[in-house]
């Protein structure tokens, strides 16, 4: 049997204000980033809408299976995106990783 795949998501909130030109920014930096991380696919970035919780903006991808998932968060691009953009321009995050039941 095939491992199944995962779907990883972070919901997060940035420094800037919500909606401004430096947000934009960064959701279009960490897009171009992430998306071509080898193993990365169905890569969405989202702006909250719901008052139903206080995280700003989220990422979600999918990743084949753990094997891919573990080969992203340690990818050359990925850990220098977290070290440099990342941690300089998120307050906080909450992480969700997902396989279909």
């Amino acid at each position: 049997m095939a491992a199944p795949s995962i779907q990883h998501m972070v919901i997060f909130n940035l420094k800037v204000e919500v909606g401004s030109e430096q947000a934009d920014q960064f959701l279009t930096k960490s897009k171009a980033v992430l998306e071509i991380i080898p193993g990365v696919h169905h890569f969405q970035a989202f702006r909250q809408v719901s008052s139903k919780n206080d995280y700003d903006y989220g990422f979600s991808m999918e990743f084949e299976n753990q094997a891919a998932y573990d080969a992203y968060n340690t990818h050359p691009a990925h850990v220098d995106y977290v070290e440099n953009v990342w941690k300089n321009e998120v307050v906080r995050f909450q992480e969700i990783d997902f396989t279909a039941v």
